[in-house]
């Protein structure tokens, strides 16, 4: 594949991001391969586990930036559809049925945050930063919110997601969304030890405890899917949206913004 890169050993399933070169954005691309993966790890009996890492600097930035850039043309039907498969995506990813492990390093914004909600376990090594930064771009981080609420809880998304500041390890530690802290040049090998701890579970055990908390605390229905698929769909190609999108790209402050071309 063009955009990950997949490992299958001793039935642990070892997932990369690997576009180094924008800092593991996602693109369109990228979001069918991890969903035409996801899918078919889904219906996998053996798995035991997956692991997610990124390449190169960054764990993953969110959205690509060329990407962004064409989505601004996109009209409401075609951004729709693309929401729907960005939705698609983490609701699959949500409901792997084996142990997911994410390792996060660099930076973890918009979409990359969002794959840590919705993995089981994360470990970041202490430099890393994260962020639901969408606001300021004039969008929301509609896509990921059930995710991100049902990890961290809904006050502290909702802060999060109204400043759209980012926060360091620590705070992303304590609020929940990471689970473990580590050096940088001890995060593959925690990662590693945190995998055998797992592998010590019985493979029927761990598969029946994610379906009985999915029961507990359900997983987003398709209706919710529905909804903030077509409410960041909407958002996009609302004026505010696409204000946003242009002074992120023409590098100058959104009009609604203290300093802003219309203040």
């Amino acid at each position: 594949m063009a955009t990950i890169h997949l490992e299958r050993r001793d039935d642990v399933i070892r997932l990369t991001l690997a576009r180094p070169a924008v800092r593991n954005a996602f693109d369109d691309t990228m979001i069918g391969e991890l969903l035409g993966w996801a899918r078919e790890a889904a219906a996998d009996q053996r798995a035991r586990a997956v692991v997610i890492t990124g390449e190169g600097p960054s764990f993953c930035a969110g959205a690509d930036l060329a990407w962004m850039e064409r989505m601004r043309d996109y009209d409401q039907a075609r951004n729709l559809a693309d929401a729907s498969a960005v939705a698609d995506l983490f609701h699959t990813l949500a409901t792997l049925p084996m142990p997911v492990i994410a390792a996060a390093h660099g930076a973890a914004l918009g979409g990359g945050a969002g794959l840590l909600a919705v993995s089981d376990l994360v470990v970041a090594e202490r430099g890393a930063q994260f962020g639901f930064t969408e606001a300021r771009l004039g969008i929301l981080p509609a896509v990921i919110a059930p995710y991100v609420v049902r990890r961290i809880g809904l006050a502290a998304a909702r802060g999060l997601f109204l400043t759209a500041r980012r926060l360091d390890a620590a705070e992303a530690w304590r609020l929940g969304l990471v689970d473990e802290l580590t050096d940088a040049d001890t995060l593959q090998a925690r990662t590693e030890a945190i995998l055998d701890e797992v592998l010590q579970g019985a493979p029927s055990a761990q598969r029946a405890t994610k379906a009985l908390l999915a029961r507990i605390e359900p997983l987003p229905v398709q209706a919710v899917r529905d909804a903030t698929a077509a409410a960041i769909a909407a958002q996009r190609v609302s004026d505010e949206g696409q204000e946003g999108l242009r002074a992120f790209f023409e590098r100058r402050p959104p009009a609604w913004r203290r300093g802003g071309p219309d203040a």
